[in-house]
């Protein structure tokens, strides 16, 4: 490789404004902008898949499933970020206003911190909401959303890296990224590849060979955890948490390993209890 493009590369945040553009005295962050094109690609995956396997939704029905679970994925993502990553939790607890407040001695300053394990309940929790009141099967929705939400993921971990956040560990690799005056390894693309390519290839792949609904979502939880898990290995703990326990886990690893097991006994009780087929099944 040539050490031109090497040095380029090892200090690309040097020559990079995470600022995309300005509204008037509003930042527009690339993160921000990911954020968007995450939900959006998702959600048009879905309508795609739902027409390319004929499957038994509408599109009206997907516009509005999008709808609920896009409220319960920011409000359980902010909310998991103040209950297990903040260090200002009474704070906020205190005073619940701010935990939404995008203000800050009147400046414009967004919203930072969120949590995908919090927001993944908030998804579950809208998700069950809207099955209900729209009588639709909730197990078809989330195997719906297990192959149409990892391809979001890639877009959201490349905002993470765009906006300098989850930096990764200190290394000494030629791909390494120069944050905190060290080299330190990008872990954000490492958890873009494998929590959202690599997942996706594997569900995508395997959705026409599912039995049961609700097999897809679990299988999601399952390498989703695991993806996770692993990615977590390179990545640098939250400053104001460290290392959890034997100075290598980390609270993303802890609340992966959660996840991991939830899933395998979940899919455990759908192989041996369940009688909804898959709705791939023709």
């Amino acid at each position: 490789m040539n050490i031109n493009i090497i040095d380029f590369w090892q200090n690309i945040y040097s020559h990079f404004d995470p600022v995309a553009f300005s509204i008037f005295s509003i930042k527009v962050h690339w993160y921000g902008l990911m954020y968007v094109m995450a939900l959006v690609s998702a959600y048009l995956f879905a309508k795609w898949i739902a027409k390319k396997d004929n499957l038994p939704i509408k599109d009206d029905e997907i516009d509005d499933y999008f709808f609920w679970v896009e409220i319960g994925v920011i409000l359980g993502a902010r909310l998991g970020y103040i209950l297990f990553y903040s260090d200002h939790t009474a704070y906020y607890l205190a005073n619940p206003l701010q935990i939404f407040n995008p203000f800050s001695g009147g400046q414009f300053v967004g919203i930072s911190g969120m949590s995908y394990h919090g927001a993944l309940f908030g998804f579950v929790v809208a998700s069950i909401l809207f099955a209900q009141k729209r009588n639709i099967s909730l197990k078809f929705l989330l195997d719906l959303s297990a192959i149409a939400v990892p391809i979001g993921y890639v877009f959201g971990r490349i905002g993470n890296f765009l906006n300098q956040e989850l930096v990764g560990r200190e290394t000494d690799v030629a791909w390494g990224i120069k944050v905190y005056d060290s080299l330190r390894h990008p872990s954000q693309l490492y958890e873009a590849f494998l929590e959202g390519i690599v997942l996706f290839v594997i569900l995508f792949v395997y959705r026409t060979r599912t039995k049961l609904a609700g097999e897809l979502a679990m299988l999601y939880g399952l390498g989703y955890g695991i993806a996770r898990f692993t990615a977590e290995l390179w990545r640098e703990p939250d400053l104001q948490l460290g290392f959890i326990y034997l100075n290598w886990l980390t609270m993303g690893q802890i609340m992966s390993a959660v996840m991991i097991l939830i899933s395998l006994i979940a899919l455990i009780y759908l192989y041996k209890y369940s009688s909804e087929k898959s709705y791939w099944i023709k």
